[in-house]
Order: C-alpha cells, then sequence, then structure tokens
C-alpha cells in the first residue's frame, strides 16, 4: 500500500510565518499566545495524520474464485490502527467493477484498535469483473491534512451463465441411416439397459430404474446400449442484427443460458459436446467429455458478446470443420429463411441439425416465427420454440455458491441443511 499527506490549506502556515515575524519584529503577548495556538494546532495535526499515513492499514479478503450468475459474492474488510490517535473519520472508496457491487463505507476506528465487516453481493450478470482496488481517505480531526491510503490489491472474478433445467427436448442424433442408431419407432423397453445414470430434470419417468433409485434414494434413469451417443456440437447464433432487446432482457443472453444449459444437460448424458459462436469473432470448442468440458463452455460463454457475422455465413464456414454423423444443435432468434439453403449439405455429410428457436413475440419483436417453421417442417427438421418465459423463470438464477440453507429442528436449533463448499479467505492480490 502506498500513502500520501497533504495539507487542505496553506493558510495557517501562512498565519505561523506572520506571527512570528510580527513577535521578532514587534515582541507582545498577543503575538505570542497565537504563535502558541496556531503552531501547536499545526503541530499537531501535522503529527496525528502523520501517524495515520505510517500505522493505519487495511486487508480485503474474498471467498471463491469464480461464481455463476446467482451465486452469492462474500468480502471481508479490516481497518487496523495501530497509532494511538483514533481515527476520528475514514472513507473507504471500492473501484470493484461488478454489477450492482459498492463496497464503500464511512466509519471510524479508535486507537491501537481495529473495525471488520462483511460485504456480500449476488453475481447478475456474466462476464469478467474486477475486484479492487481500494482507496482510504481519512485526516486529522480538524480537516488540516488529508491521508490518502491506496490498497492496489485486486482479483479478477469470472462470472459464468446461469445453468437452468430444461423440459423435454427431442435432439436428433447424428449419422446415416443403418449406422447403428435406433429407428425412430423403436420402442425403449425393446432395449437393453447397459447402465444408470441420475435423474436429469427433463428425463422420461419411463426410463427410470427403480432398483437403483430405491438403493440410492435419489432418482436414477437407465441408459441403452442400442443408442449409442454421437458427437454433439452447438452453434450459438449471435448475430448483432438478429438480436432483440438490450442488457439482460436481449434474445442473445437467453441464448447464453440455453446453450449453457443444453451443454450441461448433453454432457450430463455422455455425449461430446462442443461449441461454436459467431460473436465478434468465429470461436469453437471441439467435442469432448467429461466435467473439465463444461466449465471450457461456461468460460467461454461468460465472455462472448455480439457479433456481425449472419448464420447462413457461420454454416457455411464451419461445414468443413464438423467432421462427419454429428449433431448439431442450433440455438438462434432469427426470423430469416436464407440460412436453411446450407443445411442440405450438413445432412448430406449425416450432420443432423435440430433447430432451437427463441420466440421473437415473448420478446417484444413484431415478427414471428411462422415462415421459418413452416421451412423446418417441410425440410423434416425438428426445432423447438424456447418462449421468454421459461428463462426468466426463478430457475434461471440458480446459483448456490456461497449461500447458506437452514432448517430449524424441533427443539428450535438451526441445522445448516447447505453450506458454501469453500469457506477460506483469500487475500486479494496486486
Amino acid at each position: 500500500m502506498t500513502s500520501r499527506l497533504k495539507l487542505n490549506s496553506r493558510l495557517l502556515p501562512f498565519l505561523v510565518v506572520v506571527l512570528v515575524i510580527m513577535q521578532l519584529t514587534n515582541p507582545s503577548r498577543v503575538w505570542m499566545s497565537l504563535l502558541v495556538g496556531m503552531g501547536g494546532l499545526w503541530l499537531i495535526s501535522f503529527v496525528w495524520a502523520r501517524n495515520l499515513a505510517q500505522k493505519l492499514n487495511f486487508t480485503r479478503e474474498m471467498r471463491y474464485g469464480w461464481a455463476q450468475v446467482g451465486d452469492a459474492l462474500e468480502e471481508h474488510f479490516k481497518l487496523e490502527n495501530n497509532s494511538p490517535f483514533p481515527v476520528t473519520w475514514v472513507e473507504i472508496e471500492d473501484r470493484s467493477t461488478l454489477p450492482g457491487y459498492n463496497a464503500n463505507l464511512a466509519t471510524g476506528v479508535d486507537g491501537l484498535s481495529d473495525n471488520q465487516w462483511h460485504k456480500t453481493a449476488t453475481c447478475t450478470r456474466r462476464g469478467v469483473y474486477q475486484l479492487g482496488n481500494t482507496v482510504v481517505h481519512t485526516g486529522d480531526p480538524f480537516g488540516i491534512y488529508n491521508v490518502t491510503i491506496t490498497d492496489p490489491a485486486r482479483v479478477t472474478l469470472m462470472v459464468m451463465p446461469p445453468v437452468v433445467p430444461l423440459p423435454t427436448l427431442e435432439i436428433v442424433p447424428g449419422g446415416f441411416s443403418g449406422d447403428g442408431h435406433p429407428l425412430p419407432n423403436t420402442p425403449e423397453r425393446t432395449v437393453e439397459a447397459g447402465s444408470v445414470r441420475e435423474y436429469i430434470p427433463g428425463d422420461s419417468l419411463r426410463i427410470i430404474h427403480w432398483k437403483t433409485t430405491a438403493r440410492q434414494g435419489k432418482p436414477f434413469v437407465r441408459l441403452f446400449d442400442g443408442a449409442p451417443a454421437s458427437n454433439w456440437w452447438i452453434l450459438l447464433d449471435l448475430d448483432n442484427a438478429a438480436q432483440i432487446g438490450s442488457g439482460e432482457n436481449a434474445t442473445d443472453e437467453h441464448a447464453i443460458i440455453l446453450a449453457a444449459s443444453l451443454a450441461d444437460r448433453s454432457l450430463r448424458a455422455h455425449h461430446g459436446v462442443g461449441l461454436i459462436l459467431n460473436g465478434k469473432q468465429l470461436e469453437w470448442i471441439p467435442p469432448r467429455t467429461g466435467p473439465g468440458q463444461v466449465w471450457d463452455i461456461l468460460r467461454m460463454l461468460a465472455l462472448v458478446s455480439r457479433g456481425e457475422n449472419s448464420l447462413d455465413q457461420i454454416l457455411e464456414n464451419i461445414r468443413p470443420n464438423l467432421g462427419k454423423s454429428a449433431g448439431l444443435l442450433i440455438v438462434t432468434s432469427t426470423s430469416k429463411t436464407d440460412w436453411l439453403q446450407r443445411l442440405a449439405p450438413l445432412r448430406w455429410r449425416g450432420i443432423t441439425p435440430t433447430v432451437i428457436l427463441l420466440d421473437a413475440r415473448s420478446f417484444g419483436s413484431s415478427h414471428d416465427n411462422t415462415a421459418l417453421t413452416s421451412a423446418l417442417k417441410e425440410m423434416g427438421v425438428t426445432y423447438h420454440i424456447i418462449p421468454r418465459e421459461l428463462l426468466d423463470r426463478p430457475e434461471a438464477r440458480p446459483g448456490t455458491r456461497g449461500k447458506w440453507e437452514w432448517r430449524v429442528s424441533p427443539s428450535g436449533r438451526p441445522i445448516p441443511m447447505h453450506t458454501p463448499e469453500d469457506l477460506g479467505w483469500r487475500k486479494l492480490a496486486e
């Protein structure tokens, strides 16, 4: 930390110098009394302020290094005064950039003591933000000197988009007819279950494995050997011309939540999932499985913004890189139909598209998707229309990181049902 001592006004030193001259040229008790009073006040103020500049310490600690929208942020602040002089006033200026978060404070602290406090907030918008740095303003109680202490410590906080429960969506697997994928009319009960996994919201109740559910105390569903999992690509259309609204209410923000939720759900179903973004520049993550893939996808979604490339251009550019026999999930809010011509070459390569449309009318647009959905139906392309209300539910901000959940026992004793995973404090680094 660096400290700076500043004299607020030169009037007092000027008056002291004048009194010294008056006393030397025309000695008098009046000049001497004024000189002792003003000089003493100047000296006391200087010593007081200098002590604060040298012995006032500020520390700032935080829990958690990343978050999702809806998660809680918690910080611990400590102002320690190692000087015998009390701090009668102090202003804490926080220069964090996290939306809706303000750690500014006015307080005080006695001599040889400290003042500690906590600050909590909820992360409301995805993105990368900065916590810190911090500037402490104080001074002597007479207002003659100001002390500015700058703490350059800061940390970068990444807020990732939320993952929300989705209804059952039919996603057509990639591949050609006869390559081992089950026929659409093959009943699931004729396929042998090879393993089980935990129930994901939206799974059909018909495939619950009741014996495992009873044994584990939570729902499990069957995995079928007859339906091999293919790789899925999620193409998120962020063409600025196709978006409606701005800020948190815009279609692109809802599309990002939808893409994050689809990726999480697909990975839980043991599909290899990749991501393609037509933001300010074309970005992609190749299909992979495993828990690390969802975090890579969420990190990319946290940073993305709108671009100028149309869906038609992106489909043409990515066609050689998608390989063969993959599922393609196109998440878009466009009502145009010019890009549909790009789907035929993809289908010839065994890439099966599923289109997920954000309902334009639910976002206040006068346009609708009638022409687009009619064309998709004629082409035999599976599509789903997602209204805004589905992603604006309270579950769309489901963050639990940093939050406690309690229940009260019959005796009145509070019992924690959910505790934050990491309760350790970490200092902000310069």
